[in-house]
């Protein structure tokens, strides 16, 4: 094939601006080649090279004690449990793939997320998501909620991981254009922990897994724009999976690893080749010399441009001894995998890429990589006009409501309230045999092997509150996801994130960016769980409108014992019901809220951050000493939705509850407020319990006791349990 020559307009057609074509003609010297203009616009595509986001990232905490990998260092983040084991976890999006291409997007967005895993040494041992769609009740919508749903079931559950938890959110926010964010959880012994770095000039760099073809050229790029109605004709940027072939890179990858044949590994994921080799060689100052006539091809007639462009799935780059490659590639045989020779460490710099016998392109590392020489940009920011209107609502002109036993039977067929077992049923959450708790509790819980260990693990974010206040509803995601891991017995250590906003060259995307980030650093902060890497995915929106600021964050728990953990149900008839935390007089951006004028509006609910950590200290101190018969976190319908989720037991128990309210009746029944969470405790742990409470400063409410069959609240909602059962387990249908 003819390559063609390179212009201004053809560089403008692979996403790269004029003062960025013309930084590579200044810093080579010269006009680049076809393949080399490939490799710069994929490498600084905002997918790959983070370049409107990297400036605010980087002020987000990242230290700690168990911290053994930061965020940006490796592939994936890596925190110290003890006992000579380590976690290695993080999120990632899957969006635009997912909207043109929903079973393969959504497939491979976990199958990229498990690599990131065991490219560090740990074989993974759950997987989460957080999935946005526009509304049920239109049917492109549910086309795409189910091939979402089945990419992930199948690749999961064909790999062989649990799926345990996560979280699905219906607005027609996100209706053209939803969000699909893949997380998964690794176990590693630290002797095992691996680096991405190309370390050693003359060492061979290899090539393993399943062969290149053509799909997914420009999958990166595609990322790094807005979805429009053309979208459909960019389903060859979209990557096709397969998860036996990743179970057989996984097991292969491992134990090269264990044998300590491994001097560095990275998966080809976004950029593939592409941006395996120049990341790995940036970060050990090194050079890579690649000839890509010898990476195994599925497709005849490949160029240079296409194989190195390509992201084709299931595959990795190592660095290996030269006296230790057969050693390697007797081991991938033995899985069936290809493991080939394709390139030289060098001590130049340099990405080098030869295509039989001919150079196609040499570009320094460092100038193609985040951290390195590519660019980076502060955009222009403000306050997005749509906040006059929302902050002038005064939540006390909602009208006074009067049935509430109805209200409680539409929140309870909500959407984002509703049970999702209609989805996470197709999820295989007990391979393995380590889940605790399983999908629809607060977090999900999982047993680490051979230890007493436990690692809780969760995914938050509310949109809604988001939009109205990107620095609160931030925090609230962070405080929310926190609460969640507390409320199963766990201590919060780290997270992750996954960014998720529209066009960053718009001025109030960016601003809501920015107050994204401030939020989630106060939160961080004052939680002390740092953040260990993760994703920012921009030009999240369609040709109507953008997504609501989505920063979405997956927390890790650490419980020591797992013998302490606790679930949401109320367990024993007569137990004693506690509000830990206080009254609600917040509306804004609730369920409730929605039901009545079918959109966000006021203020989203406000994080006191001193409050919560009291609440997460001294929830740790009730569950060490196993005080809490049930605990379940106040969020989406509030208080009277809470309690009636603790009222889907086993025994069929209800709830008798007659409480004070000091504000309007409906917005402590149904307003969202952080920072609290409903318990229950046997009847003789009163008074050691609520000694607790006092020394630590908490707040509470005795509320009310567990009783038989009914939930009933005040003279306000008298309900049978049954039947809103069946109303919560039935109301999503796909």
């Amino acid at each position: 094939m003819k390559e063609p020559q390179v212009t201004l307009e053809l560089a403008l057609e692979h996403g790269l601006t004029e003062d960025e074509f013309n930084k590579i003609i200044k810093r080579i010297g010269r006009i680049p080649t076809f393949t080399e203009l490939g490799i710069v616009s994929v490498m600084w595509s905002e997918h790959a090279s983070y370049k409107n986001s990297i400036k605010y990232l980087k002020t987000l905490p990242k230290d700690g004690q168990a911290i053994l990998s930061k965020a940006g260092e490796e592939n994936a983040g890596v925190v110290d449990i003890g006992d000579g084991l380590a976690v290695s976890f993080k999120i990632e999006s899957h969006n635009h793939p997912s909207a043109v291409e929903p079973y393969h997007g959504a497939a491979t967005g976990v199958g990229g997320i498990l690599r990131d895993i065991f490219t560090m040494g740990a074989r993974p041992v759950c997987a989460l998501n957080s999935l946005r769609f526009g509304s049920l009740n239109d049917n492109n919508v549910k086309h795409l909620v189910k091939g979402v749903v089945e990419g992930i079931a199948d690749y999961g559950n064909c790999f062989g991981v649990p799926t345990v938890g996560g979280e699905v959110y219906f607005d027609e926010a996100y209706k053209g254009n939803p969000l699909v964010n893949a997380m998964a959880v690794g176990i590693l012994e630290h002797k095992n922990l691996m680096s991405a770095g190309a370390k050693g000039p003359g060492n061979y760099v290899v090539y393993v897994g399943s062969k290149t073809g053509r799909d997914g050229i420009h999958g990166a790029t595609f990322a790094s724009v807005e979805l429009t109605e053309d979208s459909e004709e960019k389903r060859t940027a979209v990557q096709v999976g397969d998860p036996f072939m990743e179970k057989l890179l996984l097991e292969a990858t491992l134990e090269v690893i264990e044998k300590g044949l491994v001097v560095g590994i990275q998966d080809m994921g976004a950029a593939g080749l592409t941006c395996s080799s120049s990341e790995m060689s940036a970060k050990s100052g090194t050079g890579i010399d690649l000839d890509v006539a010898l990476v195994p091809q599925r497709e005849s007639n490949m160029t240079a441009y296409e194989i190195m462009l390509s992201e084709s799935q299931e595959r990795m780059l190592l660095v290996v001894e030269p006296d230790k490659y057969l050693e390697v590639k007797e081991v991938f045989e033995k899985w069936d995998l290809d493991a080939e020779k394709v390139g030289i460490v060098t001590d130049d710099a340099l990405l080098r890429v030869r295509f039989n016998g001919e150079i196609k392109a040499e570009l320094p590392s460092n100038f193609l990589v985040l951290g390195g020489e590519a660019p980076v940009y502060d955009r222009e920011y403000k306050k997005p006009a749509y906040l006059l209107a929302t902050r002038n609502y005064n939540p006390e002109d909602t009208p006074i409501l009067k049935d509430y036993n109805n209200m409680l039977k539409q929140l309870c067929s909500n959407p984002n309230i509703a049970s999702k077992q209609a989805i996470f049923k197709q999820y295989d959450h007990m391979v393995q045999i380590n889940t605790m708790i399983e999908p629809g509790g607060d977090a999900a819980l999982i047993r680490v092997k051979n230890t007493q260990k436990g690692l809780a693990v969760s995914t938050d974010c509310n949109g809604r509150y988001c939009y109205l206040d990107a620095y609160e509803g931030t925090k609230g995601a962070v405080a929310e996801a926190a609460r969640n891991v507390v409320c199963v017995g766990a201590k919060p250590v780290a997270i992750t994130n996954c960014l998720n906003f529209g066009n960053p060259y718009k001025p109030e995307v960016y601003w809501n960016f920015v107050e994204a980030i401030k939020g989630m650093k106060d939160a961080c902060e004052a939680f002390v769980t740092p953040v260990t890497g993760g994703n920012v995915s921009f030009y999240n929106e369609n040709p109507v409108s953008a997504v609501y600021p989505t920063p979405t964050i997956g927390m890790l728990g650490i419980i020591d014992n797992i013998e302490n953990a606790v679930t949401y149900d109320f367990k024993n008839e007569g137990d004693f019901i506690y509000l830990l935390g206080d009254n609600c007089n917040e509306i804004g951006g609730s369920e409730y809220q929605h039901i009545l004028i079918n959109k966000p509006m006021g203020l989203p609910p406000i994080v006191n951050l001193k409050t919560e950590s009291i609440l997460y200290n001294t929830m740790n101190l009730l569950t060490n000493q196993k005080l809490l018969q049930s605990a379940h976190d106040c969020s989406e319908g509030g208080l009277a939705i809470c309690l009636m989720e603790s009222c889907f037991n086993k025994q069929h128990l209800g709830c008798l509850i007659n409480m004070d309210f000091k504000f309007r009746t409906d917005f402590e029944l149904f307003g969202e407020a952080h920072s609290r969470i409903i318990v229950s405790i046997k009847k003789e742990n009163i008074e050691k319990f609520e000694t607790i409470l006092k020394d630590n400063n908490q707040k509470y409410l005795r509320i009310g006791k567990v009783q038989s069959n009914r939930l009933k609240i005040n003279n306000l909602i008298d309900l049978e349990i049954k039947d809103l059962r069946h109303i919560y387990y039935n109301s999503i249908k796909l």
